[in-house]
């Protein structure tokens, strides 16, 4: 099926603000949250997707690639957690968007029994890196492995950020729930409102021993290699996102998105126009008015062309299908062969008389077809203009 417009699903413009999508999604969360709609399936399905779009178009590097690229642009994994309403995962959703809840006069409903309430640790940075992509792995897709330089889960600590078991207690203040309930009175009445903890940052534990590898962040500074399966099709300047392949958060926090931006590499021969891709072939002049096969570089090889008697200089040969593939499409575009014939600048003495001779013959005169081969260079000049060719 089908995904909804991030910007449908909120129920906000285009353009809309950040605080605008803010409290669209809280009214949509707040409508189908789970502890409003027990074991209703649609409810959760709902929130989740909210959840979803909530994630996108509050995070301005995803949603100017969102807004240019569309649900393409945010690659295989959709939002960002697993590839749709149905892969999100409840902790995932309450541990980052937990504090759009958090001056709700209903925040006690919803913190009741619920250890998610709380934030545990803090979010890890997301991570950005350039991908270098040639021709065939752009049109093929491809597995890349890269090393990267990030924070990673402490493992003398498994991310803790504690000494031991024992040094984690949970917290004085607030429980070990993380908020800090207060009640005032108004001209309405009671109202009560909810705040993070400030003594645990609403974690619900404190750390009365560190961890000596850490120091109490539960991370470490390391290196670690990712498999990246890049789909084919891709653009460059497009911007995927891995879910929770950046940086390790504190403390057990969750971890930050991967993004990765694709750079498509110079072709030695081939330039892009689209999806399709142009190779401009120079065949001498006997090749052209006698006739010939040649041989053309293609995004996977080589190809093999016959080229007329009598070709002309501006002739295009196309190649169906041996262009780009539209990124998640079936679509599919062609490579362009551009035939010039190319003209010799040093002859010699018997070289110029014998083409002074043919230069009477009426089969060299240009006859009308001069005029269609004209027509068709005009439109290869533009493309040749906007490669700055």
């Amino acid at each position: 099926m089908a995904k909804k417009d991030y910007y449908e699903v909120l129920g906000v413009a285009r353009g809309a603000s950040a605080d605008e999508i803010k409290k669209a999604y809280r009214k949509i969360a707040l409508q189908y949250h789970p502890d409003r709609n027990p074991g209703n399936k649609d409810a959760e399905e709902h929130f989740k997707e909210a959840a979803e779009a909530y994630d996108v178009l509050s995070n301005a590097d995803k949603r100017a690639q969102y807004d240019r690229f569309g649900h393409a642009g945010m690659g295989s994994n959709g939002g960002g957690y697993g590839g749709g309403p149905g892969g999100m995962r409840m902790e995932d959703i309450f541990q980052n968007f937990g504090d759009v809840f958090g001056d709700d006069m209903f925040g006690s409903f919803f913190g009741g029994g619920r250890q998610g309430g709380s934030r545990r640790g803090t979010r890890g940075a997301n991570l950005r890196v350039k991908l270098k992509m040639n021709f065939a792995e752009i049109a093929n897709g491809a597995n890349k492995k890269i090393k990267v330089k990030k924070h990673v889960s402490c493992q003398t600590c498994n991310g803790s950020g504690a000494k031991d078991k024992g040094s984690i207690q949970t917290c004085g203040t607030c429980g070990g729930s993380g908020q800090v309930r207060r009640v005032t009175n108004t001209f309405l009445g009671q109202m009560q409102t909810v705040t993070t903890c400030p003594t645990c940052n609403g974690e619900g534990m404190s750390i009365t021993a560190k961890c000596g590898s850490c120091k109490g962040e539960g991370r470490v500074y390391g290196e670690e290699t990712l498999s990246l399966d890049i789909p084919p099709g891709v653009q460059d300047g497009m911007q995927l996102s891995m879910s929770g392949k950046g940086n390790a958060g504190e403390r057990g926090g969750a971890p930050g998105d991967l993004l990765i931006l694709v750079e498509e590499e110079k072709h030695p021969h081939l330039k892009r126009q689209d999806l399709d891709v142009i190779y401009y072939l120079h065949v001498s002049f006997p090749d052209a008015v006698l006739g010939t096969q040649v041989e053309v570089p293609t995004i996977d090889g080589k190809a093999k062309i016959k080229l007329p008697p009598g070709t002309q200089s501006g002739k295009v040969f196309r190649l169906k299908g041996k262009g780009f593939p539209a990124f998640q499409s079936y679509e599919k575009g062609d490579e362009l062969v551009e035939v010039n014939v190319w003209s010799p600048q040093n002859l010699s003495n018997e070289e110029k008389d014998m083409l002074e001779k043919l230069k009477e013959s009426a089969n060299f005169k240009p006859g009308p077809e001069a005029k269609e081969m004209k027509e068709e260079r005009s439109f290869f000049d533009k493309i040749k203009d906007a490669f700055g060719g």
